[in-house]
């Protein structure tokens, strides 16, 4: 049922990194982004794929994780993402809005814990940094997202957010990750 891949698909920042993700599984992922809707069918969206420990160490030094969890820099060894799908625009494909990379990656998500997986979506990295790791020519093509992707190996619950509560995310004393989420009778006008 969709709603339950909806519910599986968290925010999750640490991962059984000893549990592979081969190619094959993200290519699969990246033929469902494929399927995806794009602004104006225009299609500017390419993939570098991720996959193997000396690229996954590149990718992973460019990232800033849980900016709400100010005492906690990002998963240790052992507990960082097996992949990544590293998103990037084609400069010379004007499009009319910036919508793809968050709709191609919501389907990346939603393919990844049907598999049994899980996954972060990133906007916040060094974008100069990781073009220079990956070789990316940027006079054709600039970093849109990364997406990380891995078995978890963490709890994520999500609470109703009282009226007027906080929304930001955080973890109590047994490590289980909280996402407070706004309850329908907040979200629905009539």
């Amino acid at each position: 049922m969709m709603l339950d891949l909806v519910k599986k698909n968290r925010s999750y920042r640490r991962y059984f990194q000893n549990v592979k993700i081969s190619r094959e599984t993200l290519v699969e992922l990246v033929e469902l982004a494929r399927f995806s809707a794009s602004g104006g069918n225009m299609q500017p969206l390419r993939f570098i794929l991720s996959y193997d420990d000396e690229m996954n160490a590149r990718v992973f030094s460019c990232l800033k994780w849980a900016m709400f969890l100010k005492d906690w820099s990002g998963p240790q060894e052992g507990e960082k993402p097996s992949a990544y799908i590293v998103m990037i625009k084609d400069k010379n494909i004007n499009t009319p809005n910036n919508l793809d990379a968050g709709i191609m990656a919501q389907s990346m998500l939603l393919g990844a814990v049907e598999k049994g997986l899980g996954g972060c979506m990133f906007g916040a990295i060094n974008k100069p940094l990781l073009a220079e790791h990956l070789k990316i020519d940027q006079e054709k093509f600039e970093i849109a997202l990364v997406v990380a992707i891995g078995k978890p190996n963490e709890t994520i619950v999500v609470d109703d957010l009282p009226s007027g509560g906080d929304t930001k995310y955080w973890r109590d004393g047994d490590q289980v990750h909280h996402v407070p989420k706004r309850t329908l009778d907040e979200l629905i006008i009539d």
